[in-house]
């Protein structure tokens, strides 16, 4: 029987992300779609990445771009404000399909109206209740029509309560090839062969920067005195974030040290290090897939700290340890996160090169079991509602 429908007709297809990693999911999600949907809309709250695929804004998406209890307290009433707001266009004008592109504290309050008013919801990047709060898959089954999820131990979490899943692997692993060319990357960068260059990720958002700032120059500053021939990579998303890192180096008075500030780029700057200190996020999941060493820490309030802390699952928080089912990189945290320690644990990364080789090898293997070819699998999940939806 011939389908009844075209894929040239129009359709509409809201989507939100709320920080730059779901920008790059959501970009690439929008230009598989738009291979099979040549004519979709696509509308929402969007940042620069998602924007350029063909994504119209309605709202700022660095408003949402803020974590932790505490944090989010703060900003609590604008981020209400731009929810409402959305969720009233959206049902006056409803699109075929909407697409919540992680940002859980967000989207999913948005996707449970949606869903009650008869509107199709997906959610892209299923929340860490394998690592905390997993009471939540049953508020998650109110809100959304099929979730998309990133790491193969979640799609079982779903099947069991009956929810519609699809793995579809991360994206990343899709694009990052599976061996980085350092040595290619140094010469484009102008940094000599026997330098030690440690790229310094303090995070996307501007509180994170705001946390980690002042301990990353003091750490690099450690590390300068260990390594008299190094360099430091600093890779900053916006001006907001640069400005505050910059404001720190001036205030710690470490204008001397080697460091380069970097607008953007980060990718280049992880593969160009010889070790990296990374905000846990996904980050950490980039720094694992383009083979470079790692420390993971992080920063927030104490009462977030404190809240967050009892109720986690698993003893580890960064996704290469979450993945590998075991400490594989150096998690320095909150209090214990002291220039002293972080300094130390990449200087004992550096100049320990057969681990940092087996090291290699474990991410290796990570990479290879998240390759999936994933916006395309995602579209195919999302396609049969899009396909009936032009039907009727």
């Amino acid at each position: 029987m011939a389908k009844l429908f075209s894929a040239n007709a129009p359709i509409k297809i809201a989507m939100v992300a709320g920080e730059a990693s779901g920008d790059m999911l959501g970009s690439m999600m929008i230009q598989a779609l738009q291979r099979r949907f040549p004519n979709a809309e696509f509308v929402g709250i969007a940042g620069p990445k998602m924007q350029s695929a063909g994504c119209r804004t309605l709202f700022p998406m660095e408003t949402l771009a803020v974590n932790g209890y505490a944090e989010v307290l703060r900003n609590l009433r604008p981020i209400l404000s731009i929810r409402k707001q959305l969720k009233l266009a959206l049902l006056q004008d409803p699109p075929d399909v909407f697409i919540g592109v992680d940002a859980p504290d967000f989207n999913f309050g948005l996707e449970k109206s949606l869903k009650s008013a008869g509107i199709t919801t997906v959610h892209y990047v299923s929340p860490s209740i394998w690592a905390w709060r997993g009471e939540r898959i049953k508020k998650i089954a109110q809100c959304v029509s099929h979730m998309l999820t990133l790491f193969p131990m979640e799609a079982p979490l779903y099947q069991k309560q009956g929810i519609p899943v699809s793995y579809v692997g991360h994206p990343l692993a899709d694009v990052f090839p599976l061996q980085p060319d350092r040595e290619l990357m140094r010469e484009q960068m102008r940094i000599a062969a026997h330098f030690k260059v440690f790229a310094l990720l303090p995070g996307s958002r501007q509180n994170e920067v705001r946390n980690l700032a002042a301990t990353y120059v003091e750490t690099a500053r450690l590390l300068y005195e260990q390594f008299p021939q190094s360099l430091f990579l600093v890779p900053l998303i916006s001006r907001q974030t640069r400005d505050l890192f910059e404001q720190e180096i001036y205030r710690c008075k470490a204008q001397d040290l080697p460091i380069r500030i970097m607008f953007g780029h980060a990718h280049d700057a992880i593969i160009a290090a010889d070790a990296v200190l990374v905000a846990s996020g996904t980050a950490t999941l980039e720094t694992a897939l383009l083979k470079r060493p790692m420390v993971i820490t992080y920063k927030v309030s104490r009462i977030t700290y404190r809240l967050m802390w009892h109720r986690k699952y698993l003893p580890y928080i960064g996704l290469p340890n979450v993945l590998a089912g075991e400490f594989i990189v150096p998690e320095i945290l909150q209090d214990d996160a002291t220039p002293a320690n972080l300094a130390q644990a990449l200087g004992n990364l550096v100049a320990n090169p057969k681990v940092c080789e087996k090291l290699v090898e474990r991410f290796e293997k990570m990479h290879l079991a998240l390759r999936q070819n994933t916006a395309q699998r995602a579209a195919d999940a999302i396609a049969p509602y899009l396909e009936r939806a032009l039907a009727r």
